[in-house]
């Protein structure tokens, strides 16, 4: 009845702001669909209700084929004319499995592949150059592996109606993206390798602090967010210096806890050293020989090897220490920080015996799952919280912590629950996007109160606003979390004092 009523007021309130807004929009112009950025003219289009411009497929960085395979993002080759941005261009060259159960395929990557693939897309609501609109910029997910800026579910136009600029990006991927070698380091300026899909990131925050004000868009206002791997990457650029400046807002998506480790990537040698035996599976003697090879060649399994997951290293140059030293020794990129993760996305670890049977007790195996999967929640939302402990020791920016638990509409398989990646078309307001599933109202309402917190933070660096139930900033003295999804509002971590110090101590290791 609470939650009801909790809706239904903001049902009232965010009513009105729409139908205000409605009625801005219809009273004036959108920005020219014709842009000129630093490289050249570009024309987008506008949609259906003339309230959001699109422009898509614009290149950020050369198309990094022949020789510039495995090297850092080079500038874009100024074009002459208008280049036509109505079309999203192809994603980035990986194995396609279209669709994978629970990601079905409004999750997936659909549409062609190739290494000609740094394009960005930008949906913004803007009327005029000098708007500053604030600017969400998502980092998809994928394993670093797969995974596109073009996907369903990442569609920025409902965001945008909100009042913020969206865009997402393409970035290298798997062995075409974090492939290190000696040879890569030895031609490399800086003494480096195997980071080229967080480069791509980067160059990708470059171009869009210097062209995003022809857009309406505020350089000086600009939030990046991920989820996955997405929200891995967003951890790579907190702590990379390469990317100081060049963000003001951060938000991860199932990608920041204890329990994750403290960014736990390779060291450059090592990382080199994978990168020798995937040449040797791949017979090639040197670096021209897997230069001279396909994209499908290198992207094909060998032995069930050829798909190894390279995942970045700390190469002194990209990242220059672990994720736990640069955060001790305060020299991350701080910045207003979100974080969370889903209900249904992570398994307890830890003893089952002793004092784990007195706090989650059962005496059937059904009541032994359902104690593991309640133990499993109160851990995942516990670790999320220690990190953002950690982080307060040298972080001077507020944090925010949230725990997601609405399962979507899934008839045919209730076993997924709130999965891993189920939260995204909540927060871009895309429930319609979601067709192999079957949306309520309820849904409905839920994404315009979730991506009204998203929206919220990328403005202000703070989610809480009208209508919506209080978030508070993180607190050492205070252990909650806020819950989004079947509810909304602050909620303890565990049901004690007890259960607490217990899941600390499995998570610690103490």
């Amino acid at each position: 009845m609470v939650e009801n009523k909790l809706i239904f007021r903001y049902l009232l309130i965010s009513s009105a702001i729409l139908i205000f807004l409605s009625t801005s929009l219809q009273a004036q112009q959108l920005l020219d669909p014709t842009v000129r950025t630093t490289y050249g003219m570009i024309k987008g289009s506008v949609n259906d209700k003339s309230n959001v411009l699109t422009f898509k497929g614009i290149p950020y960085a050369a198309p990094p084929l022949g020789d510039l395979r495995w090297k850092e993002p080079q500038l874009v080759t100024p074009w002459n004319g208008v280049l036509d941005a109505s079309r999203f261009c192809v994603s980035c060259m990986q194995n396609r499995v279209f669709s994978r159960l629970p990601w079905t395929k409004e999750f997936m990557v659909q549409d062609s592949v190739s290494e000609d693939c740094l394009f960005l897309n930008i949906w913004t609501p803007a009327i005029s150059d000098r708007d500053k609109i604030p600017v969400l910029v998502f980092l998809h997910g994928g394993g670093l592996y797969n995974g596109s800026g073009s996907i369903d579910v990442y569609d920025g136009e409902n965001l945008s109606k909100k009042g913020i600029i969206v865009i997402t990006i393409n970035y290298r991927l798997g062995v075409f993206g974090f492939f290190a070698h000696p040879e890569l380091t030895a031609e490399s300026p800086n003494h480096s390798s195997g980071n080229y899909g967080f480069l791509d990131q980067i160059a990708a925050l470059k171009w869009i602090k210097e062209n995003i004000a022809a857009f309406g868009g505020d350089p000086n206002m600009v939030t990046i967010a991920g989820q996955s791997a997405g929200a891995a990457s967003v951890n790579q650029l907190i702590t990379s210096p390469l990317a100081s400046g060049l963000f003001h807002r951060a938000i991860t998506e199932s990608g920041t806890s204890i329990a994750s480790g403290f960014g736990n990537a390779p060291s450059l040698a090592q990382a080199e050293q994978l990168g020798v035996s995937f040449a040797k599976l791949k017979g090639a003697a040197n670096l021209a020989d897997l230069r001279s090879m396909s994209a499908e060649e290198l992207a094909a399994s060998v032995d069930g090897k050829g798909l190894a997951r390279f995942r970045g290293n700390i190469d002194g140059y990209l990242q220059t220490a672990d994720m736990k030293t640069i955060f001790a020794e305060g020299k991350q990129n701080d910045t207003p920080f979100m974080t969370g993760l889903n209900a249904d996305e992570t398994h307890y670890s830890g003893t089952k015996e002793g004092t784990f049977k007195k706090l989650y007790p059962s005496t059937i195996e059904s009541e032994t799952k359902a104690a593991l999967k309640l133990a499993g929640q109160d851990q995942s939302r516990l670790s999320t919280w220690l990190w953002l402990e950690y982080r307060a020791k040298t972080s001077r920016t507020n944090g925010y912590v949230y725990y997601f638990d609405r399962a979507i509409p899934w008839p045919e398989h209730p076993e997924f629950g709130a999965f891993h990646t189920a939260e995204v078309p909540y927060v871009f307001n895309n429930m319609e996007k979601v067709c192999s599933h079957t949306m309520t109202r309820k849904d409905t309402i839920i994404a315009d109160i979730i991506s009204s917190y998203w929206v919220n933070f990328v403005k202000t660096g703070d989610p809480n606003g009208n209508g919506l139930q209080v978030w508070n900033p993180f607190a050492e003295e205070k252990h909650e979390v806020m819950e989004l999804g079947e509810g909304f509002g602050m909620t303890p971590i565990a049901g004690s004092k007890v259960k607490f110090d217990f899941l600390k101590a499995q998570l610690l290791g103490k």
